[in-house]
């Protein structure tokens, strides 16, 4: 930027050159070369306005390598999403890309907000660090079911976090994340990971940690993006016996219009080892075959193959149907031992259009049991989709094939009227291939409205019936129940 002090003094260097001249001129031409003399003066000024302008117009790079329109020196750095509708990746989350231009483009110590709580950058631009959070509040009641035990009203967090990321140079990076909302410690992400470029348009990560399965398009989305309060029963029921988390590595590979994972685990963390871990192979695959500014066509397929432990030989389930906080409210294997593996797979298809989305899934387990007994086949499958009404499209990622924290086109905090959502949805799901295995089904209707990109509050209404042979609610039943949370992400 150009000093008051060099515009002082390039006037005064203009005034002692025109000295001479005005000692030796007569006074009637006197007064023109003052007059001269200030218009060249003016017009230096004029000129020196105009390259510090220029100057303090420069654009700054932004993380994905091109100038932000309207930047200007000094400006806070801006990480670019992977979609325009959604808000900008963590640090652990970033692509090669983003994670060479913030090496390349450092622009001194910097805050960036935009995504709940802000991402700190070292002035040379080698470490990035991020605080992370989650809060998820719920209140559920059901009624109309002709047991007394199941007509309850209920409180619970579906998740209360805190966690943070970071990244160091352009391919380290971590992530760790505990979850309180049992009155207990309970770690949950937990990954350090290096990241690279094959070549233009084709990177990969490789993560090794206690990792979040990459299975379905709800079964690889965080509980804090789903559509619904709870995930579909695919991604509840068709699962690896260990659940949604497991101890070991998993490679993924990224294309402009698709991914590809490979996941080898463990179990969850525990403090067992006395005897060998459950150990679990899982691979998924999604592909983007149509992609523009406004619309995707999603195709995705996933399959895994667990072998259990010595003693995690129980198989026996109760998955939610009609809401997580109803502990009564349950399709039921009843009780069964003896597993000694599970293999499960399934198929996604879905996208968007503008405001409008739509996504089917379909899975099938298959339990092996010991002592020469029959595998057990479950199976299920849903339909779900959803309509903003502001317009607003909806928060896809690309790069993962699942749904991601939404950037709010007109958030409430700045007089707009936040992104509003309808949702609809039905799902089956089957465990009869049992003597005592039960089925149900449900079609939840649903409503989000997101103040801003990381504040929502959403409201579910769910028709539900289950036909469970296992004690002890037991026989055909139906009934309702509402659901609502308020939702907070870091």
């Amino acid at each position: 930027m150009i000093s008051p002090l060099l515009r002082g003094g390039c006037a005064a260097l203009a005034l002692i050159a025109a000295t001479p001249a005005l000692a030796q001129a007569p006074d009637a031409d006197l007064a023109a070369l003052v007059r001269a003399q200030a218009a060249e003066i003016a017009a230096l000024k004029t000129r020196l306005d105009r390259l510090e302008g220029t100057a303090a117009a420069a654009p700054v790079p932004t993380f994905a390598g091109t100038p932000a329109p309207g930047a200007q020196a000094g400006a806070p750095r801006t990480t670019q999403p992977f979609a325009p509708q959604l808000a900008p990746p963590g640090p652990a989350d970033r692509d090669v890309e983003r994670a060479i231009a913030a090496r390349d483009n450092p622009s001194g110590v910097t805050t960036e907000w935009g995504a709940g709580l802000p991402v700190f950058h070292s002035a040379d631009g080698v470490y990035t660090f991020k605080p992370r959070g989650r809060i998820l509040t719920d209140v559920s009641t059901s009624f109309g079911s002709k047991y007394k035990g199941r007509n309850l009203t209920t409180t619970g967090m579906r998740a209360l976090r805190l966690g943070l990321e970071g990244a160091v140079g352009t391919h380290f990076f971590y992530q760790f994340e505990s979850d309180f909302s049992e009155n207990e410690v309970d770690v949950v992400t937990a990954f350090v990971g290096w990241r690279n470029r094959l070549r233009p348009g084709l990177d990969y990560d490789v993560r090794a940690g206690h990792l979040f399965n990459d299975r379905g398009f709800e079964g690889s989305t965080g509980s804090d993006s789903t559509p619904f309060l709870e995930r579909t029963t695919v991604a509840t029921a068709i699962i690896p016996q260990r659940g949604f988390y497991g101890i070991g590595i998993m490679p993924r590979l990224f294309w402009k219009t698709g991914h590809v994972s490979l996941t080898v685990t463990g179990d969850r963390i525990d403090g067992t080892q006395a005897v060998s871990d459950s150990r679990t192979a899982l691979a998924r695959v999604h592909w983007n075959p149509i992609k523009t500014d406004r619309g995707v066509l999603h195709v995705g397929a996933w399959g895994f193959d667990e072998s259990l432990s010595s003693v995690a030989g129980s198989l026996t389930r109760n998955t939610v149907i009609g809401g997580r906080f109803n502990g009564a409210l349950r399709v039921s294997t009843g009780t069964l031992t003896g597993g000694t593996g599970t293999t499960g797979y399934g198929v996604e298809l879905g996208g968007y259009r503008g405001p409008l989305w739509l996504m089917a899934e379909a899975g099938r387990r298959k339990a092996r049991l010991d002592a020469g007994r029959p595998d057990f086949v479950s199976e299920a499958w849903s339909v779900s989709g959803g309509f903003f009404i502001t317009g607003d499209l909806p928060p896809y990622n690309p790069r993962l094939g699942s749904f991601g924290q939404p950037k709010v086109l007109k958030p409430t905090f700045d007089g707009g009227p936040g992104a509003i959502e309808l949702t609809a949805r039905y799902e089956n799901l089957d465990y009869t291939d049992l003597v005592t295995g039960g089925d149900g089904w449900a079609p939840p209707l649903g409503g989000k409205w997101y103040l801003n990109n990381f504040t929502r509050f959403q409201v579910n209404a769910i028709q539900w019936h289950t036909d469970n042979r296992a004690r002890p609610y037991t026989g055909g039943d139906d009934g309702q129940t509402l659901s609502a949370r308020v939702g907070v992400t870091f």
